[in-house]
């Protein structure tokens, strides 16, 4: 079975072995992205966020803690939307339960637009693009980020999954549907180059301020030897845009 968007987090088991994974110390979205992520916002104090894909909306509540007014996530698991309201549980959060395709993101409301690895689940970045745009108010930003396009790209890497100690690079030109073992399931994953993805930016309106691939710190590992198997080859793109 091949799982579609969200739909892997409605199963219990992979809900439970992806949060084990998720909230280690040394994944990448705690050791890399993050960081990267808060340096790029730098501020959201009174702004109006949503969220894209929030996941348990831990991070809502970081974005809360440093001054954010309004803090909105859309979730389209929903098992993972109620983890969402549990853990936001009496903070004002609002978690919406929809999914990204369909949700209407409104129009000139929010002040950053945020989304952590769920943009490349998506066929449609160009429609997607245009809503987040048309959200934003004036000088409003978009920060996301994503699968690298390098660690995307070969069908043949896409055969096993596990700890990885090389990678293959293949297929870059080849873009669209990638079906990737991950935590004992099939995901899909949608495969776009960097240039379609930065072209799809600046058609829809946007500014890119800035690119960033997730070089890592040695101050962020606890072992040499998982520095150093982070610093081969880039897993992430963080896009800082302005409208």
């Amino acid at each position: 079975m091949i799982y579609k968007g969200p739909s892997a987090y409605n199963e219990e088991s992979f809900l439970e072995n992806y949060l084990k994974r998720r909230n280690r110390e040394e994944s990448p979205n705690n050791a890399i992205e993050k960081p990267i992520l808060m340096e790029l916002i730098q501020t959201v104090k009174g702004q109006d966020v949503l969220d894209l894909g929030c996941g348990d909306a831990a991070y809502g509540l970081d974005l809360m803690e440093i001054g954010a007014r309004s803090y909105t996530g859309i979730e389209g698991s929903k098992q993972m939307a109620e983890l969402a309201k549990k853990t936001t549980a009496g903070s004002g959060i609002q978690i919406i339960n929809e999914s990204l395709e369909a949700a209407d993101l409104g129009d000139g409301i929010y002040d950053l637009v945020t989304s952590r690895f769920v943009v490349h689940y998506l066929r449609d970045i160009e429609s997607l693009f245009a809503k987040v745009h048309a959200s934003l108010k004036e000088k409003g930003r978009f920060i996301f980020s994503i699968q690298h396009p390098l660690t995307t790209s070969s069908f043949k890497s896409k055969e096993q999954s596990g700890r990885r100690e090389d990678w293959i690079v293949d297929d870059y030109f080849i873009e669209g549907e990638r079906n990737e073992p991950w935590i004992d399931k099939t995901v899909r994953k949608y495969h776009w180059t960097t240039e379609h993805y930065i072209t799809a930016l600046l058609a829809a309106g946007f500014q890119l301020k800035a690119l960033r691939e997730g070089k890592p710190e040695r101050s962020r590992f606890a072992t040499e030897e998982e520095y150093i198997r982070r610093t081969r080859v880039p897993i992430m793109l963080i896009f800082s845009c302005e409208k």
